[in-house]
């Protein structure tokens, strides 16, 4: 029996021998010190294996099939150095992580490649940026309007910087993980400048957003999933226009990205939660509600983790046209003169505008006091402001909300106070407009959508 056990453990020991990749290499700047291989999964990074390096920086890092995908190398000084990791060796040597440009590999086309194209492709984006504007100079100016052949020979460079790029990636191998994360990368990090700058590329772009697969599995060993998601929603709030379009953009992106995942249980719950998320933080409420009723209502795998679906449906209960619910002003509640009231539905007002911020949160500190000058407006279209703070402190609560004019309460509970949890907030600062009976009237994304709304909707 003994034997056989014997004999099992060095057929694993062979197996996993044979999977085994490594990463060998020399860091000159940094002998006898701790070096650590990571790997990439969903959201997070993880440790794949760690070392040490000998007296002249030698080390060996091994990897297996599980970890293909990208990855990084860390040691003391803190700094990551990308490495992609698939079915080859990774040989390289420098003086450290935070060195790239001592950096040279050795072993590894996939990865020399990748190291290429990360050199040579910023200095083509911004070439391309300002060739793209002295084109819009040529083509708009009537200075330089009437000019051929400089505008002939604009396009001719622009196209032969586009066709260049576009050569690498296809003249990489075929199938190989190099060519499938590039453009992905590509995509996903010009975005801001594709919004700024290149605006007769923001149609093409979207198409592309919504041509991510979010279903493939590489793309959750990438480290780019995180960022995908949040780009994604970035670039619509910010090239869609008026927000009705901008709404009507996200939840085209909301059902084919759930289409995708339908058929993967993990998946699912894992990106249409980050999705509720982003919106959440950014205020895209109505996208937001439309995610989580499309996940309830629909629910098209059947899949929705129990945590995440007892979620949506409390959020549920705090669209527009639902009542919120009642806050209890206890002992810690600052009142300003001439309010009496012992919860928020005793507030005499024909409006509650109810904000759950804190004095840690950079922007609550940047809108409260613009609330706070804007509250003699507000008082006269009798609307009353009501501040439940998350600080977990007198000090803080009294430095934050001391000095503001209108009713500020908390029960030092941060994220797990009643009236947070019971309104369901997930990010600060948050607004609520309420009328007299507690009906939620709007959720309002800024200040500015604020006065917008007293603007325009009352008299």
């Amino acid at each position: 029996m003994k034997k056989t056990i014997s004999i099992i453990f060095v057929l694993l020991a062979f197996q996993l021998a044979i999977n085994a990749q490594e990463v060998k290499g020399n860091f000159s700047a940094l002998p006898n010190q701790p070096i650590y291989l990571f790997g990439f999964q969903d959201f997070e990074a993880y440790v794949i294996d760690s070392s040490r390096t000998d007296a002249t920086g030698d080390f060996s890092l091994a990897f297996s099939k599980t970890d293909y995908g990208m990855g990084y190398l860390e040691s003391v000084d803190n700094k990551p150095y990308i490495l992609l990791l698939t079915n080859e060796e990774v040989g390289l040597k420098g003086e450290a992580p935070s060195y790239t440009g001592t950096i040279a590999i050795y072993k590894g086309s996939q990865n020399r490649a990748l190291i290429k194209y990360a050199s040579q492709q910023p200095k083509r984006e911004k070439t391309l940026t300002a060739w793209r504007f002295l084109q819009e100079m040529y083509n708009q100016d009537s200075l330089f309007s009437s000019e051929k052949t400089p505008k002939q020979a604009i396009s001719k460079e622009i196209q032969r910087i586009k066709t260049q790029d576009e050569s690498f990636i296809s003249n990489l191998p075929k199938n190989s993980y190099v060519k499938w994360f590039l453009p992905i990368r590509k995509l996903v990090s010009n975005i801001p400048f594709i919004v700024q700058y290149r605006p007769e590329e923001i149609p093409a772009t979207r198409d592309a957003l919504r041509e991510i697969n979010y279903a493939d599995e590489r793309l959750y060993k990438s480290g780019l999933l995180k960022e995908a998601i949040e780009n994604h929603i970035w670039f619509i709030e910010n090239s869609s226009g008026p927000l009705e379009a901008v709404f009507r953009d996200l939840n085209v992106s909301i059902e084919i990205i759930i289409k995708q995942l339908k058929e993967d249980t993990d998946k699912f719950n894992l990106v249409t939660s980050k999705l509720f998320e982003v919106l959440e933080e950014r205020g895209l409420f109505t996208s937001a509600e439309y995610l989580s009723n499309r996940l309830l209502e629909g629910d098209d795998c059947g899949c929705l983790n129990p945590e995440f679906e007892k979620k949506l449906e409390k959020y549920g209960k705090m669209a527009e046209g639902e009542t919120a619910p009642d806050i209890n002003f206890g002992e810690f509640t600052y009142y300003p003169d001439g309010l009496t009231a012992s919860k928020l539905s005793e507030v005499a007002a024909d409006y509650k505008l109810v904000i759950l911020a804190a004095g840690w949160c950079p922007h609550c500190n940047e809108e409260l006091p613009l609330i706070a000058d804007y509250y003699p407006q507000l008082k006269e279209k009798n609307i009353e402001v009501i501040l439940v703070s998350l600080d977990e402190t007198s000090k803080d609560f009294a430095q934050f909300a001391g000095s503001l004019p209108f009713l500020s309460t908390t029960d030092y509970g941060k994220w797990e106070g009643k009236a947070v949890t019971d309104y369901q907030i997930y990010a600060t600062p948050t607004y609520f407009l309420l009328d007299k009976n507690l009906k939620i009237l709007k959720r309002l994304r800024s200040v500015e959508h604020l006065k917008s709304w007293v603007e325009y909707s009352i008299e």
